[in-house]
């Protein structure tokens, strides 16, 4: 199947679409966070002059991610990426959790919060469009299915989604809980932030 140009990497065990540089470091890190039982959710990095690399991670066994993962993760991540240098000058490092309105970038994540609203933003339009919001009807490995606020159905192909992530509803919050109740957690996830946590800076 053609990639029209752009280089992509698909890596092991349903993980995360990554382009260029940021593909270059989940290579980097992906083994050392799997061995220490942490599942890779994202790599962005921002900034020019001295970029910064967030990591987003979760739990392999599906428990809340914590500070202490956070910590983990930076130093195994910061030592593995001392070693491939993906950067000339000085950067910075980033390690948090996905958050409650967490982006979506595996099958297993849209497969879990079927039924959710989510936005869907499109590298190149799609019927006209960049940007969907909707409710998650299903998924494969090639498309994402969204019952859209008009009612209408639409498949969006995979391969040229931006990015996408889930909407903060009061839904999407008592699932949240429930789920966490379940495993054992008394964290309240009302109180988590809209934005990711940010645990760790290195230089």
């Amino acid at each position: 199947m053609a990639l029209t140009g752009r280089l992509f990497l698909f890596l092991e065990d349903d993980a995360p679409l990554q382009e260029g540089l940021e593909a270059r470091i989940a290579t980097a890190i992906t083994p050392t966070l799997s061995a220490m039982g942490y599942e890779l959710v994202r790599v962005m990095i921002q900034g020019k002059q001295t970029p910064t690399v967030q990591i987003m991670a979760d739990r392999a066994d599906g428990r809340a991610i914590g500070v202490g993962d956070c910590e983990a993760i930076s130093h195994a991540a910061g030592a593995v990426l001392d070693v491939d240098d993906p950067f000339k000058g000085d950067w910075h490092l980033e390690v948090s959790s996905p958050g409650i309105d967490r982006p979506l970038t595996r099958t297993k994540d849209w497969e879990r919060f079927t039924g959710h609203l989510a936005i869907a933003e499109m590298s190149v339009p799609f019927e006209g469009r960049r940007r969907f919001r909707g409710y998650i009807l299903g998924v494969d490995e090639e498309t994402v299915r969204l019952k859209l606020d008009d009612a209408g159905e639409i498949a969006l192909p995979r391969i040229d989604m931006r990015r996408a992530k889930l909407v903060l509803t009061d839904e999407l919050i008592a699932a949240t809980a429930a789920e966490a109740k379940a495993q054992g957690g008394d964290e309240d996830p009302a109180d988590d932030d809209a934005e990711p946590n940010t645990f760790a800076k290195r230089n």
